[in-house]
């Protein structure tokens, strides 16, 4: 009973000092989707170049998509004309970070790293890209006009949005996104990172890790065979890394699990392997592991010569009394802020992670069928968040004929009814973003 209070204690102490920040970070994301829409970056990145490879890597920095909202995205975007250099640049920089993981880093891990973290995600997504651009360039000679109609054909011209035309969200969907859908998006893994971080810090001794580790490389090593193969969102783990600072590993180690764990997965790199081939693939895990290695270690060279101050670094303590660290005690205004938001957090991740009901069912389907609609059903396999069913709904709605569909995540399934359009080819649409599909026969 103790063990489970002392879980308890520091898994709510950790929410008290992160969700004020999160909750920033999900307005923010919530205003950038408004902003910036999925048509508009494939429009800045359908050409060719070490500049759009740049491009790719500064545009994935602050966008809140994790390592499996990703994949879809940057299939879409090497259909819509990226090239690969441009395509893995984004993939490698924008699960790592995002402007919701970086309010997190802030009130966690402090100011240092939560500079540290976007930079490296920019760079890593630039050396990545440009080495993707230098050594596999077999497809930068092929026009744009030739990728944007592989998977189906469409009369849609992706590319002339320019973030003014209907996709772009109003005021009032941003901040669904960024209060409703994004939360749905990442909560479980919140969730999940939030309670192993008390699990850890209850069970763990301070320290401990570093009498079985040491120093130098040997944890970061440590620390990367467990983030490359693991599926953890870049928020979700900043809880997780601050435990693990506190257990006796160096903020470089951690910074490696850090980088590794949001940016690959054993999923990711199947699909990787699909859409980019495998010599670009083999590159996105060199520049993954080196640029982690790279990070590591200069975040620990600059920590042991003091370079950082005690106000870029929170003091490695107990987990348990992180809450406490910056609110007063006595019920003051800081209390109240950092309680209160970790209340308003719960709320929203309660109302996002509640079960919501089938937008079209089988009935839907009947009826349209008799009104001599066509209608087809897909179970659709791999989809995890909010940004794969984007990604889907996109793909559907390119082709020719499709009139209207629904995805549905909890379910698998995808929704289509129109007039003349192509079957297999757009079976094939959803395939060519990583995901499996089967036709579901109709009765």
């Amino acid at each position: 009973m103790e063990l489970i209070q002392s879980i308890v204690v520091a898994s709510w102490a950790m929410l008290v000092e992160m969700a004020p920040y999160l909750l920033l970070g999900f307005a923010v994301a919530g205003l950038l989707s408004v902003m910036i829409s999925p048509r508009w970056v494939e429009r800045h990145l359908g050409n060719r170049g070490l500049g759009q490879v740049f491009k790719a890597s500064l545009f994935g920095v602050p966008l809140p998509l994790c390592s499996c909202g990703v994949i879809p995205v940057g299939a879409s975007l090497r259909q819509h004309g990226a090239g690969k250099g441009a395509t893995t640049a984004f993939l490698l920089s924008t699960p790592q970070t995002g402007v919701d993981s970086i309010a997190v880093t802030y009130a966690l891990l402090g100011p240092f790293l939560a500079v540290v973290r976007p930079v490296a995600a920019l760079l890593t997504g630039f050396l990545g890209g440009g080495l993707v651009y230098a050594f596999d360039r077999n497809d930068e000679s092929r026009p744009v006009a030739e990728a944007t109609t592989e998977s189906c054909s469409t009369e849609t011209d992706c590319c002339d949005d320019d973030g003014s035309g209907p996709e772009r969200k109003s005021l009032g969907e941003g901040l669904y996104y960024g209060l409703v859908v994004l939360p749905r998006d990442i909560g479980r893994a919140l969730i999940i990172g939030i309670l192993l971080s008390g699990v850890i810090a209850a069970l763990v001794e301070p320290r401990a890790l570093e009498s079985v580790l040491g120093g130098g490389m040997l944890p970061m090593f440590a620390a990367m065979a467990v983030g490359i193969p693991l599926y953890v969102c870049a928020t979700a783990s900043t809880p997780i890394a601050l435990s693990l600072i506190y257990a006796g590993l160096s903020p470089g180690a951690a910074l490696v699990f850090l980088i590794t764990g949001p940016a690959t997965n054993a999923a990711t790199v199947t699909t990787l392997w699909r859409v980019l081939g495998k010599k670009s693939v083999i590159i996105f895990l060199l520049t993954v592991a080196a640029g982690a290695l790279a990070t590591g270690l200069v975040v620990d060279a600059l920590i042991a010569a003091d370079f950082v101050g005690a106000s870029g670094m929170v003091p490695v303590v107990d987990p348990a009394t992180v809450g406490h660290q910056h609110h007063s005690e006595g019920g003051g205004l800081g209390w109240w802020i950092g309680h209160g938001s970790a209340v308003v957090l719960i709320l929203l991740l309660a109302n996002a992670l509640w079960p919501q009901p089938q937008p079209m069912g089988r009935a839907d389907l009947e009826s349209r069928k008799q009104m001599s609609i066509d209608t087809m059903e897909l179970t659709v396999k791999g989809m995890r968040c909010n940004g794969c069913v984007e990604s889907v709904t996109r793909a559907i709605e390119e082709c020719e004929g499709v009139a209207e569909s629904t995805v549905d995540l909890t379910v698998g399934r995808a929704s289509i009814s129109g007039s003349g359009f192509d079957r297999s080819s757009l079976v094939e649409a959803i395939r060519s973003l990583g995901f499996e599909v089967e036709t579901v026969p109709v009765d």
